[in-house]
């Protein structure tokens, strides 16, 4: 069942929205070759619970930490780690922010130092292909349609979008109906309502969509061992158009 938020209650996840945007922002400067994803992890968790907020994904099904951590070739739901970041790496930071009930989820790829041509290329296009879906998250548009905008981009130019793992609504729980794939035909799906929120999170692929799961239970890869990117927002359908619960201005 889709659940429908007042006003009130997108103001609410808009603040849950303004820490995680600002912790993305502390943690982007952290980012440099030498530093392990789990000492990134420490900090979110301390800056979550210093700014009044927790970490809604320490303890989710069993999972151990503030924040996922996918380095290359992971997908998604990568653990943190003390292995060093290496100057070239791609990292996506993932966490979601639940204050006073009310969550906001965001995540983003950040470069360790300098990248491949084809590292940056992947990350703005990943970037680009999330703001296209946005574009179409307007009332009266369906799912379909936010889906289709992501999926003929990233494809155009010469990437995969991932099936297995896919965007959802949010609210007072993590994963809220409606399911939001980042592929597919439009004109399918839910229709946009005022008062939707839902993530927008395409993860786009270098080679194959395909992925594969290590023993952990959690770690996704691509099948093929090519890199991995994902950007998140959490999103409001709102009368003046999308609005954007989680942004960081980086």
């Amino acid at each position: 069942m889709i659940t429908i938020k007042t006003k009130e209650q997108i103001q609410k996840m808009k603040l849950a929205g303004e820490i995680l945007a600002a912790c993305h922002r502390e943690i982007s400067k952290m980012i440099v070759p030498g530093i392990g994803t789990l000492e990134i992890d420490r900090f979110a968790e301390q800056f979550i619970i210093k700014n009044g907020a927790t970490p809604e994904q320490k303890g989710y099904n069993g999972y151990r930490f503030a924040t996922c951590a996918s380095v290359n070739d992971v997908i998604c739901h990568g653990f943190p780690s003390h292995t060093k970041l290496k100057e070239g790496d791609i990292v996506t930071i993932d966490m979601v922010v639940n204050l006073n009930g009310w969550l906001a989820d965001s995540a983003w790829t950040y470069a360790v130092g300098q990248v491949s041509e084809q590292s940056q290329k992947l990350m703005d296009v990943t970037k680009e292909s999330l703001y296209r879906g946005i574009e179409k998250a307007v009332i009266g548009n369906r799912i379909g349609d936010i889906s289709h905008s992501i999926q003929v981009y990233a494809e155009a130019e010469g990437f995969s979008v991932v099936r297995e793992f896919i965007g959802h609504g949010i609210g007072m729980d993590m994963h809220e109906d409606p399911q939001v794939p980042h592929y597919g035909p439009p004109n399918l799906g839910p229709r946009l309502k005022e008062g939707m929120v839902i993530t927008i999170e395409p993860m786009i692929n270098t080679g194959t969509y395909r992925s594969k799961l290590d023993d952990d239970g959690w770690t996704a890869r691509t099948l093929d061992g090519g890199l991995s990117a994902q950007y998140e927002h959490t999103i409001a359908i709102t009368a003046d158009g999308p609005i954007i619960l989680t942004d960081q201005g980086v």
